[in-house]
């Protein structure tokens, strides 16, 4: 399926019902008064977070969604029907802006989780309730009004425990093939991924992650550089970054400069990313001796002033990522347990 993170819907709650405007006529009753009924309430829009969908690309195929209006009132006193409510299914982890206004609506994180985008109208009223002892006839009602329109843009932020960064030809794809069960494309040449892949890393049973491949960033990728920059938006909401290096890169270029193009670029996007926490994992060590491995990894973090765990693997051969899924999960829990923990203090 076509992976699609960004949409522009045009949605349109509908119109509520018109009052009416009836008198009672019966047998042996010549004024029998007002009864003309109150219309129903028009339908609203609103839209799911579902579990089940992981793109937007079904609204590249339909983008108007119209609920539907209340029916008038009717006499006997019979009130209009309830217009039925429109309900759209998004992705957990859409965001849903008013294109007009640039206001952010909500924020659907959690399955199941709903949000009126467009309120219907609301109903209008019969000619009963204008009577009086002064009006005993009133030939008033009043109309339904109008439902919401809006113009909305839907952006879909991937939830994932774990977000890969580097650079083009990093091992990012091989890395998430090795550790799970995505089949990202690989081969050697740079932007074989052209949008982001989710696995789901197992360690053993019951316990696992969800990890995001993001397309390679290049220089400049925070102003519209390359690929990655319309998928950065996908490690906001990770727990934890790895940030792979090629060790020994093919062109000679020094891989401590590559950490710090990518430290740029997210500090440009957000600087919050950099805040987060961030593990370097050397990739590629199956290009080097054991002697220029362990020089080059500690010439790397003395340059870097690398304070946050170090792993070197081979993404390739499989040589340290089982390890190194290990400590994620180790870290995942930690941050998990840490959380709850201060949620119970907050409590007391």
């Amino acid at each position: 399926m076509k992976f699609v993170d960004e949409a522009i819907i045009q949605v349109e709650a509908g119109k509520g019902g018109n009052g009416c405007v009836s008198f009672r006529r019966e047998k042996f009753i010549p004024k029998g008064g007002p009864d003309g009924g109150d219309g129903g309430d028009g339908g609203s829009v609103y839209l799911i977070a579902d579990a089940d969908l992981n793109t937007l690309v079904d609204f590249r195929h339909q983008r108007r969604y119209r609920a539907e209006n209340g029916e008038p009132g009717r006499g006997r006193n019979c009130s209009g029907k309830k217009g039925a409510d429109c309900l759209i299914r998004v992705p957990v982890g859409t965001e849903v802006y008013d294109i007009d206004t640039g206001e952010l609506l909500g924020d659907l994180t959690r399955p199941g989780e709903r949000l009126c985008v467009a309120k219907g109208g609301r109903h209008g009223i019969g000619n009963t309730h204008f009577k009086s002892s002064t009006n005993r006839a009133p030939r008033q009602s009043t109309p339904g009004t109008p439902g919401e329109r809006r113009q909305l843009r839907l952006e879909l932020k991937l939830l994932a425990d774990v977000g890969l960064l580097g650079l083009p030809n990093a091992g990012k794809s091989t890395l998430i093939r090795v550790l799970s069960a995505a089949r990202p494309k690989v081969a050697d040449y740079p932007f074989t991924t052209l949008h982001p892949q989710l696995g789901v890393v197992r360690v053993e049973a019951h316990r696992s992650f969800v990890m995001a491949d993001i397309p390679g960033l290049i220089e400049g990728a925070a102003e519209g550089a390359g690929l990655g920059h319309r998928f950065l938006r996908h490690v906001q909401r990770t727990r934890l970054l790895l940030h792979l290096v090629d060790i020994a890169p093919e062109d000679g270029s020094d891989p401590t400069e590559s950490v710090r193009i990518i430290e740029r670029e997210l500090e440009r996007f957000d600087p919050g990313l950099l805040q987060r926490p961030r593990w370097l994992v050397l990739n590629k060590t199956d290009l080097l001796d054991e002697d220029q491995l362990q020089k080059r990894a500690q010439t790397i973090a003395t340059d870097l002033e690398w304070k946050a765990p170090l792993f070197l693997i081979s993404a390739a051969t499989g040589e340290g990522t089982r390890a190194l899924a290990q400590a994620v999960m180790n870290s995942l829990e930690t941050q998990e347990k840490s959380g709850l923990q201060r949620e119970y203090n907050d409590d007391r």
